[in-house]
């Protein structure tokens, strides 16, 4: 992957087309313009507020989803699309990220800071991001992250382990905020990874120009005991296309999304269709849970929603949706781990100034340990994650990598959470502190699928 290139043509943190900067122009660059913006100022509690999907906090909205730009199909349908070829193997075990991988590491981390942890209050409250923050998320390139170069993106190869770096430093500011960023790469990766010549240019010049779409990854469906690999919506051939019908749900920014990448069950085996927004049939209303509450989670209703044969994304076997299923929980492990290191950041300075009975509590051995124990389990987190996300990007079998990462940040992020919330006493309870609100969203790292894609 290659940050010379511009990230935003037109934006202010992009270089103009041709032009080139060496990496770390790049990022003192994209520091200088975040440091120097007045964003953290336009996107207080007042404007944040003020968005109109809040009333979803209350009882929810109930539309038509969001009226679709016009998408010119054109390549050929037959035709595979361009692939970015796997990263090259170091040839010892080495999880350390490349310089280039650490500076886009650092961009984001010090956006996550400066931008997006002072807004993350007001937006769960909202259920909705600001738009400002989501303008300038695009600017510093995030939709291009999986996208290939030779296609207007940034990656010159797999983009697993830059996307899990880029995913885990952003939930650092906050979880659901992250998501709302990272759901319109994750469209674009998919169609980067699977899609064939004409998807790619029909769909990708919209993500990689000025105007990014919002877009949204939608797998979850709202039925007592899920399989993601068994959806219980369906699409039926019919004629020269397909008919899906179905519920999907915790889609983010679906009210606003101009394109879907829906998982159905097709002959038996899972695949995954391209939906574009204002094909009838589709409705969207609001779904509100427990946390990612700034993600502006939708359920999204496709009865009898009519789409052409060069809508389906990929193979038709099962083996595409697979390989989507587990980026994707691959990609909700990094957003653990990054919201665990949050928590952890936290409480570890609280507790050494918090005191009680004339000393800080962090002099109580059960304290300390179980700050201790915190560090511990996050930092088997991280080292499994990028474990599985390092075979990911070489191209290698990755599935007991990711199923094992899934299972440790689901169980030990849920811990971490809540063990954040225990140490601040009844601090921890209430909304003064951010922990309740990272508890809340660590809860989903075990029950969402889809949304986010590395």
């Amino acid at each position: 992957m290659s940050l010379t290139k511009n990230l935003r043509p037109g934006g202010k943190f992009g270089l103009a087309r041709g032009e080139s900067r060496d990496p770390i122009g790049y990022a003192v660059a994209a520091l200088t313009k975040v440091a120097q913006s007045d964003l953290i100022d336009r996107i207080g509690l007042r404007r944040t507020a003020e968005q109109a999907v809040f009333t979803v906090t209350r009882s929810g909205f109930r539309t038509v989803t969001a009226a679709s730009r016009t998408f010119t199909r054109t390549g050929s349908a037959g035709t595979d699309g361009v692939r970015v070829p796997a990263a090259a193997a170091p040839g010892t075990f080495d999880l350390t990220p490349s310089e280039d991988e650490q500076m886009l590491v650092d961009v984001v981390g010090e956006f996550a800071a400066e931008v997006v942890r002072p807004a993350a209050a007001a937006a769960d409250d909202a259920c909705a991001a600001p738009e400002a923050l989501l303008a300038s998320s695009l600017e510093i390139g995030l939709p291009l992250l999986g996208v290939p170069e030779s296609l207007g993106g940034i990656s010159e190869e797999r983009s697993a382990m830059a996307g899990t770096l880029v995913a885990e430093a952003l939930s650092r500011g906050d979880m659901g905020l992250a998501v709302a960023a990272l759901a319109p790469g994750a469209v674009a990766t998919a169609l980067s990874l699977w899609g064939s010549e004409q998807q790619q240019a029909t769909y990708l010049p919209a993500f990689t120009g000025v105007d990014v779409p919002a877009a949204a990854l939608a797998l979850n469906e709202p039925t007592v005991l899920f399989d993601v690999l068994s959806p219980a919506t369906t699409a039926v051939r019919d004629g020269d296309g397909f008919v899906l019908t179905g519920v999907k749900s915790q889609v983010p920014r679906g009210a606003e999304a101009e394109l879907f990448v829906v998982g159905a069950e097709l002959e038996g085996r899972p695949a995954l269709f391209l939906v574009e927004s204002g094909t009838d049939g589709l409705g969207v209303e609001g779904d509100p849970a427990m946390g990612i509450r700034a993600a502006s989670m939708t359920r999204l209703s496709l009865d009898g929603v009519r789409i052409p044969a060069e809508s389906l994304l990929g193979a038709d076997d099962g083996s595409t949706y697979t390989d989507c299923v587990r980026l994707s929980r691959l990609a909700w492990c990094a957003l653990a781990v990054g919201t665990g290191q949050a928590v952890l950041d936290y409480v570890t300075p609280y507790v050494k100034e918090r005191e009680a009975f004339g000393e800080p509590v962090a002099h109580r051995q059960s304290v300390a340990f179980m700050v201790a124990d915190m560090a511990i389990e996050l930092q088997a987190m991280r080292l499994v994650t990028w474990k599985a996300a390092s075979r990911a990007a070489a191209g290698k079998d990755f599935a007991r990598e990711v199923s094992l990462a899934r299972t440790l940040c689901a169980d030990k992020g849920m811990r971490i959470g809540l063990d954040g919330v225990q140490l601040l006493g009844g601090h921890g309870y209430v909304k003064e502190h951010p922990v309740e609100r990272w508890y809340r969203d660590l809860r989903a790292v075990g029950v969402m699928e889809g949304s986010v894609l590395v």
